[in-house]
């Protein structure tokens, strides 16, 4: 008599513990709430309860326990802006600053339809060159011409941005200038009104009372392992977007004052072990005009596109890792406190400070070579507040990869604010055609407490996920290319 199959060595652990959930839940409420987090790849565990009450009725308008979940947890989005990490929410954070970039050139949420007949740029700022790297040049008939090792190499050629000469290359000038990047930006903007005011042959006060500058920046890692910024710059009037600029404020001016800028604008960084480092924008920048209409490469659509596209991006550009290398138990020290006040050697890294050794990381030479400096660098105690060993995966950039001015538009914090209040006018329709009174938002109170619990799905909820992310990627390539049935 043969025995039957045991199938439990043959079934995934995720489909097992899809049948479990199947089994011994509400599977509808298990589905909806995968269904809801579209596809978010890591899902934030909560355990908790919010309760909101009318203060004026003293009624209990709304009411939510974690507890009543089949898991007895709630699931939300992770909401990381990096594409690397969760596909899922930085499509949702690429759509924010789109909206965002957008209504600062087209008019939208508290911005002025008059912004389109301001002067605007979009302006590239890059890097100086630390020494001569592989490259891809075009003629301008577009054929391509030999780099400087004499190969024509292809687009995807992994050579590309890597030093000639790795022994000459400039590391620590490199990591410093990401390191500073930031800054740099910061007296960019200081020295762009400076610049301004100087060709127009005005003091800066009275330029101040006439024009207001507002931008927003975002910054993407060039192959060589350098960030440059990409920003859009706008003249408005003196109360802000809802007033026109003077007559003097042209495009031509700005462009004036951006070259100005790019040369003035310096940082000095002064070290014992490595001396005095100027850090100074590179000789190559763009200052583009911005079009509100037409089909130029530059108009308001596609310009709030690449901005939104370089957002979400991290240093995978350059190649390099996702993830901090720094030992989180010492702080990237090498050593732990211990009862006696005495340094004792951090057994997680063994002494080095890395959470996993630099030497085994699977990247390129040159980065390697430069997240290597940039550890090194941070064992200086000059450098100790750059937190290099924290950056060292980043290759020592540091700073905001985008930003704006106060002026420039609305905010992220606003556009989710409208969400929120969109989906609130749903719970309200629902109530509304359940003939249950409608609330006044005015007098709601929310009282919540919530703890972290973990990160992630259960096997069988990974399953779900994974469906799901299927489906809004087919639903999206229908989108795009058309179906031929419908």
């Amino acid at each position: 008599m043969r025995r039957p199959l045991d199938l439990r060595h043959v079934v995934s652990p995720g489909l097992r513990d899809l049948i479990e959930l199947a089994n011994t839940h509400d599977f509808n409420r298990v589905t909806e709430q995968v269904r809801d987090l579209r596809g978010c790849t890591s899902p934030v565990n909560l355990h908790g309860w919010t309760i909101t009450t009318d203060s004026a009725t003293k009624e209990v308008v709304r009411s939510y326990r974690s507890e009543d979940e089949p898991s007895g947890r709630l699931l939300t989005t992770c909401g990381n802006r990096r594409a690397s990490r969760c596909p899922a929410c930085s499509r949702v954070y690429a759509a924010d600053t789109y909206h965002l970039i957008k209504a600062g050139l087209s008019g939208g949420k508290n911005v002025a339809e008059t912004v389109r007949d301001h002067p605007r740029a979009f302006v590239t700022l890059t890097a100086p060159s630390f020494g001569p790297v592989h490259n891809r040049k075009t003629d301008s008939t577009g054929k391509t011409r030999p780099c400087g090792c004499g190969s024509h190499h292809t687009e995807d050629d992994p050579a590309l941005g890597t030093p000639l000469d790795p022994a000459t290359y400039d590391y620590t000038g490199a990591v410093l200038w990401n390191a500073h990047a930031g800054q740099l930006w910061g007296r960019f903007t200081t020295y762009l009104r400076r610049a301004l005011a100087e060709h127009l042959g005005m003091t800066q006060k009275a330029l101040s009372s006439a024009l207001r500058v507002s931008f927003a920046k975002v910054a993407e890692y060039q192959k060589r392992g350098l960030v440059h910024f990409h920003a859009v710059i706008r003249f408005d009037g003196p109360d802000g977007h809802t007033t026109p600029p003077p007559s003097w404020a042209t495009f031509d001016a700005l462009q004036v004052a951006v070259g100005l800028a790019v040369e003035r604008a310096r940082l000095t960084v002064e070290s014992d072990a490595i001396g005095e480092r100027v850090i100074k924008w590179g000789d190559r920048f763009k200052v583009d005009q911005i079009s509100a209409l037409g089909d130029g490469e530059f108009t308001d659509a596609k310009v709030a596109g690449y901005v939104a596209k370089y957002a979400t991006k991290n240093a995978e550009g350059a190649g390099t890792v996702d993830r901090t290398l720094m030992c989180r138990p010492c702080q990237g020290r090498g050593y732990v406190r211990g009862p006696d006040g005495f340094r004792d050697l951090c057994d997680d890294c063994e002494g080095t400070g890395q959470a996993e050794p630099i030497r085994a990381l699977p990247v390129q030479r040159h980065v390697r070579q430069m997240i290597r400096t940039a550890w090194d660098l941070g064992n200086l105690p000059e450098f100790a507040d750059l937190k290099l060993w924290k950056w060292a995966h980043m290759l020592g950039f540091r700073g905001h990869f985008s930003s704006k001015s106060r002026a420039y538009s609305t905010t992220l914090g606003a556009l989710r604010d409208v969400r929120r209040a969109w989906r609130l006018a749903q719970a309200e329709a629902v109530r509304a055609r359940a003939g249950l009174p409608t609330t006044d938002e005015t007098t709601l109170v929310t009282a919540s407490s919530w703890t972290y619990l973990a990160s992630g799905y259960r096997p069988g909820e990974e399953l779900l996920a994974a469906q799901v992310r299927h489906d809004i990627v087919h639903a999206r390539r229908i989108k795009s290319e058309g179906d031929p049935w419908l």
